[in-house]
């Protein structure tokens, strides 16, 4: 993945510099210009190659992944309120929430003008774009919830986080002239992918340490924040006649007795239930990548990088 990253950070700096100066501009520089993994962009060129294809004829495309990525993030931080973003403060709290907006907006047309050169590629971006506002609207919607269930919270995920991960790979594929069957393999082994991530970020912010994570522990159960792990929790003691959650619950957010949380999640058997949920979602994305016949050394970078967002503690 590091020559990968080297060819898309190149081809970030040159587009950042070609860029207007301030106004509108500056914060998509500066979003742009945070730490980051560069995964998504990454499975473009991954993709391409996979299926015979040259990284450097999908850089255009990776790139507009990663601005309809950092499009989301500049919204989704409006939405939440966050005051910082990969540690340094949002765009919004830089700026001011017009300008974030504004500029996000921007940012999803430079996507677009980037993903239009070719019909099937804006076909799909388009198809996975939307899925992806659905997936948060779903998200917001949940907030105000009591009764979501866990098949409910990944269809969530499914589409807020997993489908852009699925369109990454699927734009690489059609750039390299990969059939409708394995396009929709290399679909599914994101979409897979994209899932255990997620569920592994829930079961990291529960249980990770603090201090590899750089996130207070618990910090969602503490927000009441319905990820798996609190919903499944809510579940199982709902059937056990345990209370110690909804008690919890019951309690402002700076008053709840996370450590309490944990051990009945613990008790409850819903961390190991997490990990089995994960393990399965990976299972299934290796399987959608194995029935892709192309030889097994260019699927080696795939199956490396699953292996380390599988593997990562923090």
């Amino acid at each position: 993945m590091n020559q990968h990253n080297k060819l898309i950070e190149e081809h970030i700096t040159t587009w950042v510099k070609a860029l207007p100066q301030g106004g509108l501009y500056a914060p998509m520089a500066y979003l742009m210009g945070l730490p980051a993994k560069r995964v998504r962009p990454a499975l473009v060129l991954m993709a391409c190659e996979l299926f015979g294809g040259r990284a450097e004829d999908a850089l255009d495309e990776a790139l507009g992944i990663e601005l309809f990525h950092n499009f989301t993030l500049m919204h989704d931080d409006i939405m939440d309120a966050a005051p910082l973003r990969r540690g340094q403060p949002t765009v919004h709290e830089k700026w001011n929430v017009n300008t974030a907006i504004l500029s996000g907006d921007a940012l999803l047309v430079k996507a677009y003008q980037l993903m239009a050169k070719r019909p099937d590629v804006s076909a799909i971006f388009s198809k996975y774009a939307l899925e992806v506002c659905e997936g948060q609207q779903l998200d917001m919607e949940f907030e105000r919830r009591d009764d979501v269930t866990t098949a409910e919270y990944t269809a969530m995920i499914r589409q807020k986080t997993a489908v852009l991960l699925a369109c990454a790979l699927c734009v690489g594929a059609a750039i390299s002239g990969a059939n409708e069957e394995d396009s929709n393999r290399i679909g599914a082994f994101g979409e897979h992918t994209g899932l255990a991530f997620q569920l592994r970020d829930d079961l990291l912010d529960a249980f990770g340490d603090s201090a590899k994570t750089g996130k207070q522990k618990g910090g969602d159960l503490r927000a009441g924040k319905k990820t798996f792990l609190l919903i499944r929790g809510l579940e199982l003691s709902a059937a056990n006649g345990r209370n110690e959650l909804r008690e919890e619950l019951a309690k402002p957010a700076e008053q709840r007795d996370v450590p309490r949380m944990l051990q009945a999640l613990e008790e409850l058997g819903v961390r190991n239930e997490a990990e089995r949920a994960i393990q399965a979602e990976d299972r299934k994305a290796a399987e959608a990548l194995d029935a892709i016949a192309v030889p097994e050394e260019r699927k080696e970078p795939l199956r490396a990088l699953t292996a380390q967002l599988m593997a990562r503690n923090y």
